[in-house]
C-alpha cells in the first residue's frame, strides 16, 4: 500500500527533472537559431532556458509523470 503512494510523486519527480533538461536544451537551441540579438546571444539563450523553457518543460513533464506514473490508484 505504501509502496504504491510514493510511486507517482517519485515518478513525477524525475520526469520533471528529464523535462526540465530536454526543455532547456532545445529552448537554448531554438534561440540561438531565432534570435537576431548579434552581442549577447549565447547569453540570451542561456538564461531563457534556464529560466523559461526549463521551467515550463518541468511542469509540464512532472504533471503528465503524475497523471501518468500512478497506476491504478487503488
Amino acid at each position: 500500500m505504501k509502496k504504491n503512494k510514493k510511486r507517482r510523486p517519485m515518478i513525477a519527480a524525475l520526469c520533471a527533472f528529464v523535462g526540465y533538461a530536454v526543455a532547456a536544451v532545445l529552448g537554448y537551441w531554438l534561440v540561438m537559431q531565432l534570435s537576431s540579438n548579434t552581442h549577447d546571444r549565447a547569453v540570451e539563450a542561456g538564461v531563457t532556458a534556464a529560466f523559461v523553457w526549463g521551467p515550463l518543460g518541468a511542469v509540464a513533464a512532472g504533471v503528465a509523470g503524475w497523471l501518468l506514473g500512478g497506476g491504478s490508484g487503488g
